[in-house]
């Protein structure tokens, strides 16, 4: 499979470095971030929740293979002490060392639900959470639910992909954010991909937007 392809690439990249490549999934709650996980291990090993109620209320890590782990971490919008409690959580992670080389996390993964036009969620992590505290070039975005833009018109279910109509809405989207987080925060980010974990629709892409984008170094702490 291709996916599996690239993620023997990752391996022998993360051998030749002689290092673990870490990532941390983040984003507001209800964006999918859980079914992102089960949906790139092709197996659960993230609880999913139910609508807005959030699963994730901790830290936790799985490796998809030696050389990728993957941070789930608890979704912001769940009430102004939860997301005080969460922030720090998220905190403390980009800080937290580990492992035989005492790295840190490598990239953080936004991921911004696609039937949502309220960013504000996603402002207030970026802005008061992640950039304050970690490289803004380390720092992806991506847009999940894509089978509920345009609130679930043009996604063909037995296809299980975007018709054209939706695709360029898809697209428009995405060119849209990078302007909005832009204007929001004074990021300039990579272009997001668009994705379906729910129905495994260019999940690849979301893979080859972190293999691609993985620094060649750890990331470490400046003094």
């Amino acid at each position: 499979m291709y996916s599996d392809y690239r993620r023997h690439e990752l391996e022998q990249k993360s051998s030749k470095l002689g290092i673990v490549f870490d990532v941390m999934v983040t984003g507001a709650t209800g964006a999918g971030k859980s079914t992102t996980l089960n949906t790139v291990f092709q197996k659960e090993v993230a609880q999913v929740g139910s609508g807005v109620e959030p699963q994730t209320m901790g830290l936790n890590s799985y490796r998809l293979n030696n050389a990728f782990r993957l941070w789930d971490t608890p979704g912001l919008g769940d009430g102004r002490a939860n997301d005080k409690n969460h922030a720090k959580l998220i905190i403390d992670l980009l800080y937290k060392s580990y492992g035989e080389n005492n790295g840190f996390i490598d990239l953080t993964l936004v991921i911004v639900d696609g039937s949502n036009r309220d960013m504000g969620t996603i402002y207030k992590l970026l802005n008061d959470v992640i950039v304050p505290n970690f490289p803004k070039e380390r720092i992806l975005i991506a847009i999940n639910q894509a089978d509920m833009a345009m609130k679930g018109r043009h996604w063909n279910p037995y296809s299980r992909q975007p018709d054209e109509t939706l695709r360029a809405f898809l697209e428009d989207k995405a060119k849209s954010l990078l302007d909005r987080v832009h204007e929001a925060t004074g990021i300039k980010l990579i272009k997001p991909v668009y994705y379906s974990a729910e129905h495994d629709f260019h999940t690849d892409k979301l893979l080859d937007l972190l293999i691609d984008n993985m620094p060649t170094k750890k990331r470490r702490l400046r003094l």
